[in-house]
């Protein structure tokens, strides 16, 4: 804005006493000070705004106002409430040093004048920014010299102060301010993510707000290829593969300018998240044929020379062949009406991309292909050392859920599941067929537990619990109820914990000192609680029998 539009606005009740010829300098900001040496706080082009308590005599008018013009302050504006006329010696200095010169009426507060000169310098700058945007978003649409949305985040902390982050729906951090900006904690993204994920599912209109340990954030959804806000429903197949904007400001009583501003935004960072999906495309045409000459029994020599075709580009520069790890993932829904498949396959990439990075870029040795329901996912790991021979090493199934078992439970909402497993990993095209399978296993084996989000590895599958998945619910149901019920009654009306008494006797393996010191009990206390289960449940736990069954059943539970 210009100091002339100052002079017009009659709410601001300025009157010029200098300057006259300087009108059209243009104003950045604006500062209060009564300060004998404001320099340290000036970085030109500010509306000074002083009540002269600076002032002791004429002398200090040249000083304060050379101060103010070697910082290349746009204009002084001095108040009467202090000491009722400007003095003539300020008029003079600023005349000198052709800094214009306007008198406050004291009715006028500064903070009138402040909040004036912020609205408008504020819109302005939207204004100039949003053209920035726009031409930032032809570029980046016409190819990658825009340089991604960090520039962009850039432009948003430097002319409208405002923190921003792209997150992906797992919480994971995909673009953020420069080098020296802080970075989010990974509960907050993860809190941030699955409050997005719980609005979209609300169908809730963005921005969304959210509060973080005292700090307001406001959410925007990035939909990729121009989409539309999604109808009810097809949210359920692009909600977890959306990002989101997530600035630190509360957004609710914007104007609509900026509103439409970090709109713009959005769908710059959309082009982004286009253009990465579509980076994929290779590395998911490899996975699917990989996967089909699987799955149809072709000979292991045809499936390791695509296996050599596919190791350049998950792992440029690998000297030798890669072991292979494969990570199946499907996500279901009650209805069963949108297909699983797809959303699986994008879910499981933003998944593995921070388990596969070795430094600050994310990773992109990831190649996912899906069939029907199902995604599977062609993990390559670096090393062929001994520790990755099959039985250690590699990914871990829970590992892998941890940080994102919030947000994308809060995604899937009340008719979703995530149910992932994970195969050992191996070292030639021979075993790979069996690492399919063997994943699709433990697959099965996080359906059969409770929860939105679940995971299982390779290693649960060398023991019973491979058994599990496959007894129908209702008798799953009818076996624990009758073992498992009295003992749960019985513990409500007494207190008397005889459900951890039988795990803790049962991971013991039946021994009565090792249980009892567990348990920090004396071994007859132990005996006598013992016994009430045997009594409650017609069992008797020195037989192998009953052991295993109440094994099983606390399994199942």
């Amino acid at each position: 804005m210009r100091l002339r539009a100052l002079l017009e606005t009659d709410a601001l009740g300025l009157r010029l006493l200098g300057g006259g010829d300087e009108l059209d300098r243009a104003v950045r900001g604006v500062m209060t000070t009564d300060l004998r040496d404001p320099s340290r706080y000036l970085s030109g082009g500010e509306l000074v705004l002083t009540g002269l308590a600076w002032r002791r005599g004429a002398a200090d008018s040249e000083s304060f106002v050379r101060i103010l013009a070697g910082a290349g302050v746009a204009a002084l504006a001095a108040g009467e409430a202090e000491l009722g006329d400007i003095p003539d010696d300020l008029v003079l200095a600023c005349a000198r040093h052709r800094m214009p010169l306007f008198a406050v009426h004291e009715s006028v507060a500064f903070a009138t004048i402040t909040e004036h000169v912020v609205r408008q310098v504020s819109g302005e700058r939207a204004g100039d920014l949003a053209a920035v945007v726009d031409r930032h978003r032809r570029m980046m649409t016409s190819g990658p010299a825009g340089g991604g949305p960090d520039v962009v985040l850039d432009l948003l902390g430097s002319d409208l102060d405002l923190r921003a982050w792209v997150l992906s729906p797992a919480g994971r951090l995909v673009a953020g301010p420069g080098s020296g900006g802080p970075r989010l904690p990974a509960d907050v993204r993860a809190r941030l993510a699955a409050e997005h994920l719980a609005a979209v599912r609300g169908a809730r209109r963005g921005p969304y707000r959210v509060v973080v340990g005292g700090t307001t954030y406001s959410l925007f959804p990035v939909r990729g290829g121009g989409r539309a806000p999604a109808t009810p429903r097809d949210v359920r197949e692009t909600v977890l593969s959306d990002w989101l904007l997530a600035v630190e400001a509360d957004a609710g009583d914007w104007p609509a300018e900026r509103l439409d501003l970090l709109q713009g935004v959005t769908q710059l960072i959309a082009v982004e998240r286009d253009r990465r999906d579509a980076a994929r495309t290779v590395r998911r045409r490899l996975a699917q044929e990989v996967l089909e000459l699987v799955r149809t029994g072709a000979a292991p020599a045809e499936i390791a020379a695509r296996l050599r075709v596919a190791a350049p580009v998950l792992l440029p520069g690998l000297g030798a062949a890669p072991h292979w790890q494969v990570v199946v993932a499907r996500v279901e829904w009650a209805d069963g009406d949108v297909e699983g498949g797809p959303v699986a396959q994008s879910l499981l990439e933003e998944i593995l991309v921070d388990p596969l990075s070795s430094g600050p870029e994310p990773s992109d040795r990831i190649a996912v292909a899906h069939t029907g329901g199902e995604a599977v996912a062609l993990v390559p790991l670096p090393s062929v050392s001994a520790e990755h021979d099959g039985s250690e090493g590699g990914l871990a199934a829970d590992a892998l859920l941890e940080a994102v078992r919030a947000p994308l439970s809060a995604g899937l909402d009340d008719d979703g599941r995530l149910t992932l497993g994970v195969s050992a990993a191996v070292h030639s095209a021979e075993g790979l067929r069996g690492a399919l399978e063997e994943a699709r296993h433990a697959r099965r084996v996080a359906a059969a537990r409770p929860g939105r989000v679940c995971a299982a590895g390779h290693q649960e599958l060398a023991s019973h619990v491979l058994l599990l998945p496959f007894v129908p619910d209702d008798v799953r149901r009818a076996f624990t109820a009758r073992l498992l019920d009295p003992l749960r009654d019985y513990d409500r009306r007494h207190r008397a914990e005889l459900i951890p008494t039988l795990e803790a006797f049962l991971d013991s393996d039946g021994s009565w000192t090792r249980c009892a010191t567990r348990l920090h009990l004396h071994v007859n206390t132990l005996r006598y609680r013992v016994g009430r289960i045997e009594q409650l449940t017609g069992r008797d736990l020195s037989r192998l029998e009953d052991k295993l069954d109440f094994f099983l059943a606390l399994r199942m539970s």
